[in-house]
């Protein structure tokens, strides 16, 4: 987030936010906050087109307060997420103190509903280890009483023994005592 749109949010000047910032650089490491290089700055100038306000004819001052150059003289601060609620704690606005405070309030929560989702996570991860094992004991279980069911309906048929009693000797294509 820039320098510009987080002065805009916490309901500050440009100006001040940077001078609060310098005034506290030890809170303000580099994976708080950087300064944007001259190249980078450029970019972002022709992309959004930032404080050329007056060449649109819009009577709205642009975001450091008056219309004194069309452009700004320093390469702006680019804040990270850290960064941005550190700098709500370095100002001393009204807004920000109020912004502070939800900041603090949603981080608390968030850690709420993270502790509690690790504890919900971890109870379905046991749940889902207990129904696999029962699921292999179930399905084994079924698997017998398929086979068995099986067996009742398709009895195989009794083994072959020898044969008992008369049997006929087939003599020339004929059984033994057909007539002819």
């Amino acid at each position: 987030m820039l320098d510009a749109d987080l002065a805009a949010f916490y309901g500050v000047q440009v100006k001040r936010l940077n001078e609060q910032v310098k005034r506290n650089l030890v809170r303000f490491p580099p994976d708080f906050m950087f300064h944007l290089s001259a190249e980078e700055a450029e970019a972002l100038r022709s992309q959004i087109a930032t404080l050329d306000v007056i060449g649109l004819g819009l009577r709205v001052a642009p975001a450091g307060g008056s219309y004194r150059g069309r452009h700004r003289k320093y390469c702006p601060y680019a804040f990270t997420e850290h960064g941005a609620i550190m700098a709500a704690s370095v100002l001393n606005s009204e807004r920000t103190v109020q912004m502070s405070v939800l900041v603090v309030r949603a981080f608390v929560r968030l850690r709420q509903i993270l502790v509690t989702h690790k504890d919900l996570a971890r109870r379905i991860e046991a749940l889902e280890r207990q129904f696999t094992r029962k699921t292999r004991q179930h399905e084994a279980h079924i698997r017998r009483v398929y086979e068995l069911l099986d067996e009742f309906t398709n009895p195989s048929p009794p083994p072959a023994k020898g044969h008992i009693g008369f049997a006929g000797l087939m003599r020339n294509g004929k059984q033994h005592g057909e007539t002819p």
